[in-house]
């Protein structure tokens, strides 16, 4: 057997050459000066180790689109076939990309990746402009995210999923712990601190307003912080349209994907979740994170047992999760939680200083959430503020008071719109217009056709609220989302939706 040649001599027959840990031999010469074959047999060894790493799926979808077009001077190229997987591979696997090329080849030193059409991919051939040039090895560990709006083949399902930041004043610092939520702030706490191993999904409930998206927020701030943890934080609304969206466009596989890009995942409200297809797809959703050993986080206003309108087996999945209650504060806890933010309202506004009394005053009177009981202090600092008088005990009682609300309410025509015109990204001006564009009068017909099954409004009444039309036109408005929710199961969904956000809404 011939011996390796090195730098300085040749070796002997019995010499062996090194092998790394897939058992291939390591180059003693620079690999930038290795034949072509050489390159090949190291990317073919780089993709079977991110294939044990990532998986079949994964890799089929992201990585087998690659392929190794040159290498000059420790710069390897690899082409991509469009700019959705480059973009994608830029933002998820390149550092993993990378960490492969440098066990399999040490005079790696950095990596692009750029597209190329499909019939110009292979070894020696120059890709197509659009590069996305990796950073050197030093500084390739945080990559921006893709700019997966502008790719093609990326459509609204996509498009701002990783919008949604998280607000800077809700923070662990800023949530005040008493005995009703001391359990699920310090789960959430460890969670975003450490990646605690044994919680891979926390499922926290409480009725509205007692702080379970504070403590999602605090979460993502945290974990990013401290971890530098890619955060997904979704409302179930926003997971639905998403993933409508998808299925609309053919999209599912870049929808998944860009989910399990995540390290922990965020879902708020998940009580307003509906639909078979969608609601099995976020059971899949949870299951890969925990296979993957990543988080998931889910909040609601009821526990996973008395959840509406979910299948079995997503109820039992998520019974099995950490399952945590966040009641209402007890009278010392919601001082405390007004005391703080007093303290915050007086910094900027010096005049609206409010008496401890009265503080406590409102502590012992009103047994509510946090965000009842803020919405009574904001009042009486209002008051003071603009006033200038200081706040009597007879003003809190009333203030007070006025919080004490008994019996349901019916849903308005104008809350039908405002929910609407949110959930199809529309002005709600546009309801009232006379544009008759798809995108306008579908989601008008859909207002209308809400109107009339949830308030005792009459035709002409509906017609009048919608830009002063036609008791005819709302009549043919509710005949066409009749008939198109019995033969577009997806468009049925969005019904749903929208009518069980309402039906919350009436009860609030």
């Amino acid at each position: 057997m011939t011996g390796l040649t090195t730098p300085g001599g040749t070796g002997s027959p019995e010499e062996k050459p090194e092998k790394d840990m897939w058992g291939m031999n390591k180059m003693a010469l620079p690999l930038q000066h290795a034949p072509e074959p050489a390159w090949v047999d190291i990317w073919t060894g780089v993709r079977d180790r991110i294939r044990l790493e990532l998986g079949q799926g994964i890799f089929d979808t992201w990585i087998a689109p690659l392929s190794l077009t040159s290498v000059e001077g420790g710069h390897v190229r690899l082409a991509a076939p469009s700019r959705l997987i480059r973009d994608y591979v830029a933002s998820h696997h390149a550092t993993r990309v990378e960490r492969a090329l440098v066990a399999a080849a040490p005079a790696f030193t950095s990596l692009e990746i750029a597209v190329t059409a499909p019939e110009a991919r292979g070894l020696g051939v120059q890709p197509k402009p659009a590069p996305a040039r990796m950073a050197q090895r030093a500084g390739a560990a945080h990559l921006p995210l893709p700019d997966l709006a502008g790719a093609k083949g990326a459509g609204v399902s996509l498009q701002g999923l990783w919008d949604r930041q998280p607000d800077p004043a809700q923070s662990f610092a800023g949530f005040v712990v008493g005995p009703s939520n001391e359990f699920a702030f310090k789960a959430a706490q460890r969670l975003a601190e450490s990646g605690e191993p044994d919680m891979g999904l926390l499922f926290i409930h409480g009725g509205f307003g007692n702080g379970k998206t504070h403590l999602l927020n605090a979460i993502a701030l945290e974990a990013r912080s401290t971890r530098g943890a890619r955060v997904l934080f979704l409302r179930a609304e926003d997971f639905m349209r998403r993933f409508l969206a998808a299925l609309r466009n053919q999209e599912t596989l870049a929808f998944k994907e860009e989910l399990r890009g995540a390290d922990i995942l965020l879902i708020d409200d998940l009580q307003h979740i509906c639909g078979r297809s969608t609601m099995n797809e976020f059971l899949h959703t949870v299951n890969a994170f925990t296979d993957l050993r990543r988080k998931v986080v889910i909040a609601a206003d009821r526990s996973p047992a008395t959840l509406d309108g979910i299948a079995d087996d997503i109820r039992s999945r998520l019974q099995g999760a950490v399952v945590i209650a966040l009641e209402k504060p007890d009278a010392p806890t919601r001082l405390a939680i007004l005391r703080a933010k007093a303290v915050e309202m007086a910094k900027k506004w010096p005049r609206a200083a409010i008496p401890d009394s009265m503080l406590e005053q409102v502590a012992n009177e009103l047994d509510a959430s946090p965000r009842e009981l803020l919405g009574v202090l904001m009042k009486l600092a209002t008051y003071a503020d603009l006033t200038g008088k200081p706040v009597t005990p007879e003003m809190t009682e009333e203030a007070i008071g006025s919080r004490i609300v008994n019996g349901d309410r019916r849903v308005t025509i104008e809350e039908i719109q405002k929910k609407t015109a949110e959930f199809y990204k529309l002005d709600l001006r546009e309801l009232y217009s006379a544009r008759r564009a798809r995108r306008v009068a579908r989601p008008r017909q859909v207002a209308m056709f809400l109107a009339r099954e949830l308030t005792s409004r009459s035709l002409p009444d509906i017609g009048r609220r919608f830009g002063g039309r036609d008791h005819t036109t709302v009549l043919h408005a509710c005949r066409r989302i009749e008939a198109l929710c019995k033969t577009d199961p997806v468009f049925q969904q969005e019904v749903d939706f929208l009518r069980k956000v309402l039906g919350r809404a009436s009860r609030n």
